[in-house]
């Protein structure tokens, strides 16, 4: 971890939920911090298990916040940004995503841990010109499930939830995500059906 990736965490454990919003905010917007906010959410909560639900929503509402800043860099010219940091392939892959699916193409890589791609489908979202509503509902409930997910492990398990998310949270985060992909087909088809 850099430097300044270290003062930041300690930053964060010093002010508590504020901290865990400002780390988010950057996380998900233009700086990358790998896995902190989930080592915060489980840490917080394990030193103080009655405010788990304020240490997520701030680390979600923080997440919204920094996905938000970089959807509007999208809407504002993203698609030379998106060429400058993101390899065409990738690009076509996720634009290609984003018409078929729309918010489940926000919303499964909003639950993956790194090393999964999420700030191209963020900005991506952007360039599409995906709805207002749609991309806040899905990077909310993307993150809300992964942070909140993380805060109920750290009150059940205290520190060994640090432990099994290292060794399980990459399955456990895909499995989530094949859920709601599941959920999401099974709602199309509905919604298909009804049309």
């Amino acid at each position: 971890m850099t430097r300044f990736g270290q003062w930041l965490q300690n930053f964060a454990l010093a002010i508590g939920g504020p901290g865990l919003f400002i780390i988010a905010f950057l996380d998900s917007s233009f700086l990358s911090f790998p896995e902190i906010n989930d080592f915060l959410i489980i840490w917080m909560v394990t030193q103080h298990k009655e405010r788990m639900i304020f240490y997520a929503t701030m680390a979600t509402l923080g997440s919204i916040a920094g996905c938000l800043a970089l959807y509007v860099v999208g809407r504002k010219g993203g698609a030379a940004l998106l060429r400058k940091r993101f390899k065409q392939s990738r690009i076509d892959r996720a634009a290609e995503l984003m018409r078929r699916h729309g918010m489940l193409s926000l919303l499964v890589p909003a639950l993956l841990p790194p090393p999964a791609p999420f700030k191209i489908f963020v900005l991506m979202g952007g360039v599409s010109q995906v709805p207002l509503k749609t991309f806040v509902t899905a990077i909310a409930i993307g993150r809300g499930v992964r942070y909140f997910g993380e805060g109920i492990l750290a009150v059940l398990w205290g520190d060994q939830a640090l432990d099994y998310l290292r060794e399980n949270g990459r399955n456990l985060a895909i499995f989530l995500a094949l859920a709601v992909l599941a959920g999401g087909i099974v709602y199309a088809l509905r919604k298909g059906r009804h049309a």
